[in-house]
């Protein structure tokens, strides 16, 4: 796989939590255009705040993530953390504290191993390699079984470049803008502002995702371009950035804790777009329609249940249409629940279609089912 040039990298152990890999640092040679989107959640990470401060100046030049241990409910302890984990990696690769985004993720209300963090930031010139962002994509991961990669080569007026995103995600996932972490690195810049670019894509992908309802206190998606291929018409780039920012949705869905299958809802004709937002969300959340598509039951019921419980939407019970698969789900008599029931059985991506009857706006959104495994998962994550 190639790299966006001009970026290196590592990931290493430092001892936060087990032996696995929990640090890391991406580093640009030259100081990068950026742009970035956070949590929404009212009791945001250390990292957050002041990566908001940092990111104003609309320039990064590194990135320094740990995992295992979030910055979260950390008091000012945390943000002096955070800022002098900056300092001292900015120190150590001659760059300003201020050009760092810094980011946690891991278990919340735990104090970091600020000692060992700082060892690593002190250290990190000597680890850096060229490209290496794999190493990256696995050090930021936490209760994930897989690490998520996605990268597009482009060419241009006879230049190339890549457009490379990683992310992590599994659990306390529904961003709005899950924990979800994800750095989108790119040597091609855009014509157009990054973080119209980037919003716009975020709320396309990301803002359509959820494993369990829940908005993480560290949610950052983060855009840098170094522009050392030159510069994309806009067209090209958002439709690399949003093809990117799709393949992470999803592999992030298909790695939620304890998860069999992939869901994709997809809701046409509804009146607008708020509509469309309130009831996909209220159907890929609901725990009786996660359920039942992880055991193959295509109770129609609880579809409508989860549409019905919309209260400030009402849609009229004719109007409805919807269709797993190909198939129509709405009063489905025995044969027709034989071949759902097969649909949902046999297949790991299930796509659930409902059609409004309402106007012309239509939405896409993505999650998973819910089993037994989620439950072991959360039951005993910090024990």
């Amino acid at each position: 796989m190639k790299y966006p040039l001009g970026f290196y990298s590592f990931g290493k152990n430092i001892g936060i939590k087990d032996e696995s890999l929990d640090f890391a640092v991406i580093y640009s040679q030259q100081i990068c255009k950026a742009a970035a989107v956070f949590t929404k959640n009212n009791f945001p990470g250390a990292p957050i705040l002041v990566g908001r401060d940092h990111i104003k100046s609309g320039k990064l030049q590194a990135i320094v993530i740990n995992s295992k241990n979030s910055n979260v409910a950390t008091g000012d302890k945390g943000i002096e953390d955070a800022r002098k984990t900056c300092e001292v990696l900015g120190e150590s690769l001659g760059i300003d504290p201020k050009s760092i985004l810094p980011s946690s993720t891991g278990v919340i209300g735990v104090p970091l191993p600020i000692d060992k963090i700082l060892k690593a930031c002190s250290e990190a010139k000597d680890n850096l390699k060229e490209g290496n962002l794999e190493e990256v994509a696995n050090a930021i991961l936490t209760t994930d079984k897989v690490s998520k990669i996605s990268s597009r080569e482009i060419s241009f007026n006879g230049k190339s470049g890549v457009i490379y995103g990683m992310a992590k995600g599994a659990g306390m996932i529904e961003p709005n803008m899950a924990t979800m972490l994800c750095y989108i690195l790119s040597d091609w810049d855009s014509e157009e502002d990054l973080y119209s670019e980037l919003k716009s894509c975020v709320d396309e992908t990301f803002n359509c995702l959820s494993i369990d309802t829940d908005t993480s206190t560290s949610d950052t998606v983060v855009l840098m371009s170094s522009g050392k291929a030159g510069v994309l018409p806009d067209a090209i780039f958002r439709k690399a950035l949003h093809e990117i920012c799709l393949d992470l949705t999803k592999k992030i869905a298909m790695d939620g804790e304890g998860a069999t299958k992939l869901i994709i809802v997809k809701v046409e004709s509804a009146k607008n777009e708020t509509q469309a937002i309130k009831i996909g969300k209220s159907i890929l959340n609901s725990p009786l329609v996660k359920t039942a598509i992880y055991g193959g039951d295509p109770n129609w019921g609880r579809l409508v249940m989860a549409i019905g419980k919309v209260f400030d939407e009402p849609i009229p019970y004719e109007n409805l249409e919807i269709f797993f698969g190909e198939l129509s789900v709405k009063e489905a008599d025995n044969e027709q629940k034989v071949l759902l029931s097969t649909y949902l059985k046999e297949n790991s991506e299930i796509h659930v279609t409902v059609k409004l009857g309402m106007g012309n706006s239509s939405k896409e959104f993505y999650g998973c089912d819910f089993t037994e495994g989620y439950i072991q998962e959360n039951a005993y994550y910090t024990t």
